[in-house]
């Protein structure tokens, strides 16, 4: 199965991990540089959530 999940502008890339790495915090997830397999869905989808909420209110 191909990845689709690819960042549409590059220069946009470590400003979307800090977004990520902010939002992990807020919700209490415990995110690593690099690979995060060990996180149940749960939490990644926390961490998900909580980007989208932030994107909403700040549109």
């Amino acid at each position: 199965m191909a990845n689709n999940n690819r960042v549409l502008v590059p220069q946009a890339k470590e400003g979307l991990n800090r977004f990520k790495m902010e939002a992990a915090t807020e919700v209490g997830v415990n995110l690593k540089q690099g690979y995060n397999g060990d996180l149940t869905s749960r939490e990644a989808g926390s961490v998900g959530g909580q980007m989208v909420k932030k994107m909403v209110e700040a549109y």
